[in-house]
């Protein structure tokens, strides 16, 4: 359940604020030893409250599950897209403690899926739903993504973001979709949208007098799913469809100031897509200029 998912990213988005202000290319054993103490404790935590408070009354024999055709799998993104910055936000720590940016990245992208692969387990014992290999899939994409950047160009030049605006579509399902503007961002697929924003100077030549902090962007998002089924959602009178965006984004990472604190805070709100002018298509109503999209 991806919303379950974000969640957890913006938990760990916050618990792994404190090493933005300082990395470091010298290891520091101490360092190292308090963030993998701090890291196993909070993972232990959290799956302990998680098996007691969400899972334990329902909890049941394992079983698998298969999802991959709800939400025109938009859902996927979103799993795709939290581990992705879990691992991108946890790098960092590890680069606070010294890792060089290969070694953080990996280390980030072993410990985030261990986290995300535990809920996973955890959710094939539940019988309303189980244990998902589409959403799995996704959980191993985030981090295999961000890893292989800094293996390949030792830099982020692809990035998942995500935007959300709020639709009229939620009234229809309110218990599936959101209730409140506080559970439709999280529930309401009809106004998410996911993004992998490129950054465009990284790919010229070397040297390239194009602005380091403005992107291209493509987009993916979905319309008239009040349900998770699609026939489903038919039969109560919405046909869905797929959209698909293209639009220019900002890279706020390249973004430098002679403040630490604003630096951080750039890093971080660097994995929400600003809004922008951009092109929507789909078959339903081709092609559409937004001045502004969200």
């Amino acid at each position: 359940m991806v919303f379950r998912s974000l969640k957890y990213f913006f938990l760990a988005f916050f618990i792994g604020y404190y090493p933005l202000f300082a990395q470091s290319d010298t290891l520091h054993h101490q360092r190292l030893r308090n963030l993998i103490l701090a890291e196993s404790v909070a993972y232990t935590g959290a799956i302990v409250g998680l098996s007691s408070a969400w899972y334990g009354e329902k909890a049941q024999g394992f079983r698998f599950f298969d999802d991959n055709s709800e939400w025109l799998q938009i859902d996927k993104l979103g799993h795709f897209y939290t581990n992705y910055h879990l691992t991108r936000v946890n790098a960092q720590a590890f680069r606070w403690a010294g890792l060089s940016p290969q070694k953080a990245a990996l280390w980030a992208g072993i410990s985030s899926l261990t986290f995300m692969t535990t809920i996973e387990i955890l959710d094939g014992t539940q019988p309303d739903y189980g244990f998902s290999w589409g959403d799995m899939t996704a959980n191993i994409f985030g981090p295999s993504l961000y890893v292989g950047q800094q293996y390949l160009w030792g830099e982020t030049r692809i990035q998942p973001k995500w935007s959300f605006h709020n639709t009229s579509l939620a009234s229809q399902n309110p218990k599936l979709l959101g209730k409140s503007m506080s559970e439709q961002w999280l529930k309401d697929y009809n106004g998410q949208t996911y993004w992998f924003s490129g950054n465009i100077s990284s790919f010229l030549p070397k040297p390239s007098t194009f602005p380091k902090w403005l992107n291209l962007a493509v987009g993916y998002g979905i319309q008239d799913m009040v349900n998770a089924e699609v026939a489903k959602s038919q039969q109560n009178g919405f046909f869905p469809y797929r959209q698909y965006y293209l639009a220019l984004d900002f890279n706020l990472s390249h973004i430098k100031t002679k403040s630490k604190f604003l630096n951080s805070l750039l890093f971080l709100v660097d994995q929400i897509k600003i809004p922008a002018p951009t092109l929507e298509f789909s078959t339903k109503k081709g092609v559409i200029f937004h001045p502004i999209y969200f």
